[in-house]
C-alpha cells in the first residue's frame, strides 16, 4: 500500500469575507473530490480571508501512480483558477512491510496490533 499526502497553500485575492472564502474553498474541494475520489479538506489558515491551506490524501498500489495522481490534483486545482497556488508539498509513504509475513490463514484475520 502506498499513501500520498499533500498540502497546498492558496491565495484567494477576490474574497472580502470568510463566507466568500468558504464558498471558493467548497467549490475547489467538491470538484477535486468528484474528479479524483480523494480525501481533501481545509487544514489551515481557517480565519484568514485571502489565504487557505488544504490537505489531501490518496492511496494506491505503487509510487509512480500515486505521484502522477498527486501531480494531476495540483494541476487541476491550479487550472480551476479560483485561487492561486502559492506553495505545495507532497509526501509519499510505502507500507509494504505491513503485509509481510501475512499468509491470510490467521485465526484472527482482520485484527491489528
Amino acid at each position: 500500500m502506498v499513501v500520498g499526502t499533500g498540502l497546498i497553500d492558496l491565495r484567494i485575492p477576490e474574497t472580502g469575507s470568510l463566507k466568500e472564502k468558504r464558498g471558493v474553498l467548497k467549490r475547489i474541494i467538491h470538484r477535486t473530490q468528484n474528479e479524483f475520489n480523494c480525501s481533501i479538506a481545509e487544514v489551515g489558515d481557517n480565519d484568514v480571508w485571502r489565504r487557505a491551506r488544504i490537505g489531501f490524501s490518496v492511496v494506491g498500489n505503487d509510487r509512480p501512480t500515486i505521484n502522477a495522481k498527486m501531480d494531476h490534483i495540483l494541476r487541476f486545482i491550479d487550472r480551476l483558477e479560483l485561487a492561486e497556488v502559492i506553495r505545495s508539498r507532497f509526501e509519499i509513504m510505502s507500507y509494504d512491510d505491513l503485509m509481510d509475513g501475512d499468509d491470510g490463514d490467521d485465526a484472527e484475520a482482520g485484527k491489528y496490533d
